[in-house]
């Protein structure tokens, strides 16, 4: 870490300048780039493993939760994991200058929409030094400087990979502030972060409850929030248990600690004496709390406060609801949902299609897990997070969705009468 950070002003002037440039870099140089980075992380390992040692014996020595631990550590394996992520982003169809409407006015003029880089992407980010790599790629393929500030406890780490990632740049013509990186880990440089309004387009957060609130509170800049996952699974009157079953231990149990992971059970009452039985058994490893309805039909099931029905448990724990009519689950999903990914089981087409339309998330699923609402699973390569917000992305961010669009009007000495 550096003894004296550089100024948030300075590195948000140099973070502009560098946009001019990537703004015409061609999906040949930008790819070039990418692969020099990714030739560049291997070959530069040994000193990043060297560099992370010193953030996981920090975190080690003050006590972090070994899961917390893991989540910053580092080794040749994930180190070429990152290097296979941005090979997999150059692989992918560059979004920029795609036209993605066109028509001709009586007039005889011509417009086009186009998409054009929003510019400087901020991000601020937890933990996972892995970050600093996939948010660059991301970045650069879709046009953008990445203008990053991770946590302090990987800040080692996130040095060091972004010392590499800069120096792959000139090997492609590009300039090295494509990438800059804020080495101050104050509180107050974080929120002077989100507060470079004229050099920051887009700030996207990653990160946890009170990371999201600080945003709320203290941005400027416009922002996008990569934000929580209270996903239901609502098991219909008309859903095949087993295909229930099986998809509501997926959808909990398969990873915990990620937005996509179910948090709330939702059983209709005609199922309920049937399925909710098997979902105790089912989830036995996992602290189911219920309603009244819900613990009739399994006394194991602890009692649920109101706040339990809206919590992000990120854990082994689930809320689990009984309710008479597809009405009831529609309303009290709204109710209680973050707006991330809701998914139906049912065999009821026209259930499924109400669903669908009255639900207001980013992602509905019908028979399917919510743990497929994710940037890779939906073909998009990758991901900077997963929208929970309606501007001016929603649901999972892929390249596309770190663009914007510009009009280009065509005439032929067009003058308005």
């Amino acid at each position: 870490m550096t003894e004296t950070p550089t100024p948030i002003p300075e590195l948000a002037a140099r973070a502009k300048a560098a946009t001019s440039a990537l703004a015409v870099t061609s999906t040949a140089e930008k790819d070039t780039a990418l692969h020099a980075a990714a030739d560049l992380l291997v070959a530069r390992a040994d000193s990043i493993i060297d560099a992370n040692r010193v953030d996981v014996a920090r975190a080690e020595a003050n006590g972090v939760e070994a899961p917390l631990v893991d989540r910053l550590r580092l080794d040749l394996s994930r180190i070429e994991g990152m290097a296979g992520g941005l090979r997999q982003v150059a692989s992918l169809r560059d979004p920029v200058g795609e036209i993605t409407e066109g028509w001709v006015r009586p007039n005889g003029l011509r417009i086009e929409k186009v998409r054009v880089p929003l510019g400087v992407v901020a991000i601020i980010y937890e933990s996972r030094p892995n970050v600093t790599s996939d948010a660059f790629g991301l970045c650069l393929k879709s046009g953008n400087v990445a203008f990053l500030r991770g946590s302090s406890s990987a800040i080692s780490s996130n040095l060091a990979i972004s010392a590499v990632l800069r120096e792959a740049l000139p090997k492609a013509g590009l300039p090295a502030d494509a990438l800059v990186l804020v080495d101050d880990i104050t509180r107050e440089a974080a929120i002077e972060f989100m507060q470079r309004r004229g050099y920051v387009d887009c700030l996207i957060p990653r990160g946890g409850h009170a990371l999201i609130q600080s945003i709320l509170e203290n941005a400027t800049v416009p922002y996008v929030i990569d934000g929580a996952g209270n996903c239901h699974i609502y098991v219909d009157a008309a859903a095949d248990l087993a295909m229930a079953r099986n998809i509501l231990v997926n959808a909990k149990t398969q990873r915990t600690g990620v937005c996509n992971a179910a948090e709330s059970l939702v059983v209709h009452v005609d199922v309920a004496a049937e399925f909710v039985p098997m979902a105790v058994d089912a989830l036995a490893d996992v602290e189911l709390v219920g309603d009244e309805a819900a613990r009739g039909f399994a006394s194991s099931i602890g009692v649920a406060t109101e706040d339990d029905f809206a919590t992000e448990f990120l854990d082994m724990k689930m809320s689990v609801k009984v309710v008479d009519t597809l009405d009831d689950a529609i309303a009290h999903i709204n109710d209680t949902s973050t707006g991330h990914s809701e998914a139906i089981i049912t065999g009821d087409i026209a259930a499924a299609d109400r669903f669908i339309r009255e639900v207001d998330a980013a992602a509905v699923l019908v028979n399917a897990s919510t743990r497929f609402v994710d940037g890779e699973e939906f073909g998009f390569g990758a991901e900077i997070g997963i929208s929970t917000q309606k501007l001016h992305a929603r649901g999972p961010m892929g390249l596309s969705e770190l663009t914007t669009q510009k009009y280009i009007v065509r005439g032929e000495g067009h003058i308005r009468p």
